[in-house]
């Protein structure tokens, strides 16, 4: 959404729409600089420097400073979902796909720790993020879900979301140590673990 009232203009043979969305980029990445920085403070100042975009132009693209932390975390988030989920696809076994898919988001957060920090820091508390964390764990519960109710052989039951919730929450505060130094432990070995982790509750159902 645009909130300033002038409609953007063609400048420099670039199209004032892609302007406007190449600046709303800008704005992201550097929220996530930001954001997932060892110390992290997000001011709409302090955005717009490090996006070397002009402060009037924040407006533009969000209402706020709790708007840009939403869209930050969105776009983190969403893309995690996808490249995970095209993981998944990609494995044949029920072993394969859930290494493939703890493997994708060891990798992206251990390549980017900005990221990991985002998702998982218990140093920020904003309120906004909360909610946000709560409702990521619920769309990765129902990504668990979907594609292990089969494996798991529960159905579409009560127990599969428990099951799911208890394993996806579980997956988030190791990875948080993890990222934290408090699990010492290589990539291959995390991912190893916490996709066996992940495959035992198929090991306690009746054939």
């Amino acid at each position: 959404m645009v909130y300033m009232n002038d409609q953007p203009r063609p400048y420099g043979g670039v199209d004032g729409a892609r302007r406007v969305e190449q600046r709303r980029e800008s704005l992201i990445e550097a929220g996530l600089e930001l954001m997932g920085s060892p110390e992290p403070e997000l001011t709409v100042r302090g955005v717009c420097k490090q996006a070397g975009v002009a402060a009037r132009y924040f407006y533009e693209s969000f209402a706020d400073r709790d708007a840009l932390m939403s869209a930050v975390y969105d776009s983190v988030v969403t893309d995690i979902a996808i490249s995970t989920q095209a993981a998944v696809d990609t494995a044949e076994s029920e072993h394969d796909k859930a290494v493939a898919g703890i493997a994708n988001i060891v990798q992206t957060i251990a390549r980017d720790p900005r990221r990991g920090r985002l998702l998982f820091s218990t140093a920020l508390t904003n309120p906004i993020l909360a909610n946000r964390r709560r409702d990521s764990t619920m769309a990765f519960v129902g990504l668990l879900a979907g594609n292990a109710k089969t494996f798991y052989r529960l159905g579409d039951s009560r127990q599969l979301t428990l099951t799911a919730t208890f394993l996806v929450g579980g997956l988030a505060q190791t990875l948080s140590a993890w990222l934290d130094g408090y699990i010492d432990v290589t990539e291959e070995e995390l991912v190893s673990e916490c996709a066996a982790i992940l495959l035992a509750p198929s090991m306690n159902q009746p054939d």
